[in-house]
């Protein structure tokens, strides 16, 4: 190797590297001439590196060679020992053909083996072969005594001894069926004795929770033997393996069996807890629901406390039984939903399915906790099933709140028609008990959907508030008729004003309901803005009670009409009553009136004010007189002053109650009457402009009427005054309430009255 001169070449090379490093390690070392004095120091240092890395080079070397001198050492001595294997088997080899022979000859031998052994074992089990009637008969009777664990010590002999035998004549002549249907045969009753023993286990278990109250003895005795039946056959599937052979009716699976009973018997159990129908009583679903919670609740606390010490731990019996109810719970559920549901029914299903189960009333009780989690369990209802039947919930819900209301009013309309009043509340404002009745179902619906979800809550709210818009549509067109039925006989109904009282007030509680009522069952902003989508039903209840209102003063007006015609008459210029006898008329109207709830009365006695007034101003407009004097025209004035003052005096006292200034309506009588009583006719220009500024919407033809009641304003003056009002049209005030846009002159045109 060292010959090779490729690595001489490697070697000069790696000297010249060498040569150059430590060229450079030196020219760093002596950079500066005071480090010379240190070339001794730095010989030495190196030195003392080189011994160093020396002694390593020489230490992994003989290392090296030590481990090459181990393997070849290793590798002689395996090259023997391959040597001597070699010969063995060639002695092996030589020993074997000469003893094919000799084998051949031990074939008989061979024979005896096999007889002898299952001579042998007919021998060990000779006994319990001629024993097996009588150990049938003990095993019968230990049966039926009830002896479960003694009766399957015999059985598992009994089935020990055939097994053996079987197994024995299967190795022997696994093709003689002769031979294995005689065994078979023989230990026939053993199959008998392991159904009937089945039988008396599958009947604890059935019975296993109150089994294990009363006799927890008993039902160890069955898991016992259920755990020898599983160790038996898990032994049996093993020999299968080696000797292919299977004993008849193994292997039993009786533990599998038991979990199929138990879930059974669950179900049986929660399907027997129906003892009524819809026919038999209306609240079968409750009653249904409730026995279920309460037996779930007890057999799950039974189980967690008692049974999970009768079977050991890998069986995890608690968690299967747990299982087991859910699953029948789910499936029983599922049976439900697909009934032909009332939508009470529905209610009391969903409630229960998303609510109660996971309570602390069932599943959430703190006896299970903590093997139970509700947050683990899967929903009894599936998603779709349970938004079919609230779909369906919605539907005839719908369907059932337009049938109340449709009732409830027609009940109601039935008592406007009554001869006696109204009830009143306590504060002795009249109502009916529609308000109350309507409400009332709104509130029993809504909290029926709380209990089941805020979503559904929601939803029936803004189904609520939607039919409630449409009845108020149909409340008030019933209100209008009912108006309309009395005009044609005001003498019926008898209680027609008391009523109409009653539904303007039903508007006020109404509002009020509504108000309460989303208070009550929105708990944040979200469902704020679903309901503020509705139609505001705030309108449409001022407008019923606004017409109810108009309903009442029309009533007033009616009698107060032949009053009204006799004023700016001759009898009323010289002594007519008129006037007093329209103030105890509204009078007395009003002290009814005081029923009316306060938002309503305020706006109704303005509204009588300024209707009386404006009836008034008509008469005035209506060219019922004409002052011939000037005696004439101060006394009529001077009657139209005081009636004003009276009236205002009236409509003062009415709105005393409010805390509040009436309105100056009464002061357009008292400024008409000062042009009718100037006595200057050359100021009447200035009177009339004075008038017009103050009361915007008056026309000519009212200017016209009120100097033709003058009696004194020429041709010319009533013509320059018109002419220069129309020419300089003022500037209307804002807050004032037109008067005289509603009063329409007498078919006379201008012209014929400048005549």
């Amino acid at each position: 190797t060292w010959a090779d001169p490729t690595c001489s070449l490697a070697m000069k090379e790696t000297d010249r590297e060498a040569v150059a490093t430590a060229v450079q390690r030196v020219a760093g070392m002596l950079q500066r001439p005071d480090q010379l004095d240190k070339v001794e120091q730095y010989r030495r240092r190196e030195a003392r590196k080189k011994a160093s890395v020396e002694a390593r080079l020489k230490a992994a070397i003989q290392s090296q060679l030590d481990g090459v001198r181990t393997g070849l050492s290793q590798l002689h001595n395996a090259l023997n020992d391959v040597k001597d294997i070699q010969q063995s088997l060639a002695d092996v080899s030589k020993d074997w053909r000469q003893s094919i022979n000799t084998i051949e000859s031990l074939k008989d031998v061979k024979d005896a083996v096999v007889q002898h052994s299952q001579l042998a074992a007919a021998v060990e089990n000779l006994k319990n072969i001629f024993s097996v009637p009588e150990i049938v008969r003990e095993t019968q009777d230990l049966i039926e005594q009830g002896a479960l664990l003694q009766a399957h010590r015999k059985l598992m002999d009994l089935e020990c001894s055939r097994d053996g035998l079987m197994c024995e004549q299967y190795r022997m002549d696994s093709g003689n069926t002769r031979d294995m249907t005689l065994i078979h045969g023989y230990f026939g009753s053993t199959q008998g004795l392991s159904d009937e023993l089945a039988k008396q286990l599958w009947m604890v278990l059935q019975r296993s929770l109150v089994t294990v109250r009363r006799d927890p003895t008993l039902l160890v005795s069955v898991v016992r033997i259920i755990e020898r039946e599983e160790k038996i056959d898990k032994r049996i599937l093993d020999r299968k393996k080696q000797t292919g052979f299977v004993p008849p009716g193994r292997p039993k699976n009786w533990k599998e069996k038991m979990f199929a009973i138990l879930d059974r018997t669950v179900t049986t159990r929660i399907e027997g807890t129906q003892a009524d129908t819809r026919e038999s009583d209306k609240m079968w679903l409750v009653r249904h629901l409730e026995i279920i919670r309460k037996y779930v609740l007890d057999d799950l606390i039974i189980a967690k406390n008692l049974m999970v010490q009768c079977f050991p731990p890998h069986y995890e019996i608690f968690k299967n039984l747990l299982s087991m109810y859910h699953q029948a719970l789910s499936t029983r559920m599922q049976d439900l939903a697909s009934e032909d549901l009332e939508a009470n029914e529905i209610v009391s299903l969903l409630t229960w399915v998303l609510n109660t189960y996971t309570s602390m009333e069932m599943m959430g009780n703190m006896e299970l906790a903590p093997e139970v989690d509700v947050n683990a369990l899967e929903p009894l209802l599936s998603s779709s099933v349970v938004s079919e039947l609230l779909d369906t919930y919605m539907s005839t819900l719908t369907s059932n709140i337009i049938a109340w209301l449709r009732k409830a009013l027609e009940t109601d309309k039935k008592d406007w028609s009554k001869e006696t009043e109204p009830e009143a509340d306590q504060d002795g404002y009249y109502q009916t008990t529609l308000p109350a009745i309507v409400f009332q179902m709104f509130e029993q619906n809504l909290q029926v959907a709380s209990q089941i979800s805020e979503d559904l809550k929601t939803k029936v709210l803004v189904l609520c508030l939607q039919q409630m818009n449409s009845f108020l549509s149909r409340y008030r067109d019933e209100a209008q008729l009912y108006k309309e039925e009395h005009l044609r006989n005001r003498q019926h109904p008898h209680c027609y004003v008391q009523y109409m009282i009653a539904i303007i007030n039903n508007c006020q509680t109404f509002k009020e309901s509504i108000v309460s009522l989303k208070k009550k069952y929105l708990k944040n902003e979200a469902e704020e803005g679903v309901c503020l989508s509705q139609p505001s039903m705030d309108g449409i209840l001022d407008a019923i009670a606004k017409e109810g209102c108009s309903s009442l003063l029309e009533e007033v007006f009616l009698d107060l009409e032949q009053h009204l015609n006799e004023l700016m008459t001759k009898k009323w210029l010289v002594g007519s009553n008129a006037v007093d006898t329209i103030c105890v008329t509204v009078e007395d109207y009003f002290n009814d009136f005081a029923k009316i709830k306060r938002p309503y009365k305020k706006r109704m006695t303005a509204e009588a004010h300024r209707r009386v007034v404006v009836e008034y101003l008509r008469a005035i407009m209506q060219k019922r007189i004409s002052f011939r004097s000037p005696e004439e025209r101060k006394e009529g004035a001077e009657k139209m002053v005081r009636e004003a003052e009276q009236l205002c005096f009236l409509f003062r006292k009415l709105a005393s109650g409010f805390g509040e200034e009436v309105d100056g309506y009464c002061d357009t009588i008292v400024a008409v009457a000062e042009v009718i009583k100037l006595t200057d006719p050359s100021l009447l220009y200035l009177e009339v402009s004075t008038l017009v500024s103050k009361y915007p919407d008056i026309r000519d033809d009212h200017i016209g009427a009120l100097l033709a009641m003058r009696g004194d304003a020429s041709r010319d003056m009533k013509q320059t005054i018109i002419e220069s009002l129309e020419q300089g049209p003022t500037q209307a005030n804002p807050n004032y309430v037109p008067l005289f846009r509603e009063i329409v002159v007498p078919s006379l045109n201008v012209a014929k009255l400048l005549k």
